[in-house]
């Protein structure tokens, strides 16, 4: 129904920026909100970012250094990212939430992008 490739990932040093993009294809009228998601090694996948009804929330880790935007015209979501830190290194996955039925919804996810941040 949706697919979503994402892009943008990297190696920085402390300090540096990133920013990524996912560009969702197919049934895209079927979306309703959208978000970045990351996973490191050994731990459990966290919210990030969401965007959703005009509105962003972001983990109170990266609150203040991180910028969920949409390009409705273009499907594309991006998450700019600055002064990262090594702590922000992780897997980031792209993902939008579905409405398909009145009362139901699925979520679809990208591959994934690998963010390194090191000296």
């Amino acid at each position: 129904q949706v697919q979503l490739v994402e892009s943008g990932g990297g190696s920085v040093q402390p300090g540096g920026s990133l920013r990524l993009s996912c560009t969702a294809s197919g049934r895209t009228y079927q979306i309703s909100g959208m978000g970045w998601y990351r996973q490191a090694p050994g731990k459990e996948r966290e919210m990030v970012a969401i965007s959703s009804g005009g509105s962003a929330n972001y983990a109170d880790s990266v609150q203040g250094r991180f910028a969920i935007s949409r390009d409705n015209a273009k499907n594309t979501l991006y998450l700019q990212m600055d002064r990262l830190k090594p702590v922000d290194t992780a897997a980031y996955y792209c993902e939008a939430k579905l409405t398909v039925s009145i009362e139901a919804t699925v979520d679809s996810w990208g591959q994934g992008t690998q963010v390194t941040v090191s000296s």
